[in-house]
């Protein structure tokens, strides 16, 4: 019988992965859109499908990692600015990787058009409209995968106890509040 490979934290490897699985997934959506628009613009299919994998794959295993450390608690549920700058690194990174592969597929000895620096600052504004899609998706989509494995999975269900917290909390307030809107004159 072999041993589950066990995290720091005593957490096993496979439920980790099973926690991450919405997050590479949005990740590789990503590439698979980057990879339509590139269609749409007449690119050969050689870079479009480079452009899926460089872009995708990077944004999958950042997406992933986001996953495992929304469950390990570094990050809080709904919070925008920590995931802001993560994506802030992530996802210049991800481009950069994204550029030196097509590159490589296009024989080009230049990797850039533009100063490093330049690219890496123009790629660091575009993180935040990126961390806003993706972390609408994510609370969409991730919800309903937990809730879905969490009945072998622990990592799972302790996120989705963490999920039930936060909504009971935003309940709260909504209540405390009144409600969000008022009703309107035409409905009696």
């Amino acid at each position: 019988m072999a041993a589950s490979l066990i995290l720091p934290g005593g957490q096993g490897l496979r439920d980790n992965a099973e926690v991450a699985v919405p997050g590479a997934a949005i990740g590789l959506l990503a590439g698979l859109f980057a990879m339509a628009v590139g269609m749409m613009a007449g690119l050969p299919p050689a870079v479009t499908v480079t452009i899926a994998a460089g872009l995708g794959v990077p944004l999958a295993l950042f997406g992933a990692g986001y996953c495992v450390l929304l469950a390990r608690g570094v990050f809080g549920i709904g919070a925008v600015a920590p995931l802001a700058l993560y994506w802030f690194v992530g996802f210049p990174l991800s481009r950069l990787i994204d550029s030196y592969a097509v590159a490589a597929v296009l024989g080009s000895d230049t990797v850039l058009d533009e100063p490093l620096l330049s690219f890496l600052a123009l790629q660091a504004m575009l993180s935040f409209g990126f961390t806003i899609g993706f972390l609408w998706l994510h609370e969409r989509i991730a919800p309903r995968w937990l809730l879905r494995v969490r009945d072998h999975n622990a990592v799972a269900a302790d996120l989705v106890e963490r999920y039930m917290e936060h909504a009971a909390h935003l309940n709260q307030r909504r209540g405390a509040r009144g409600p969000r809107r008022k009703p309107s004159k035409n409905n009696s």
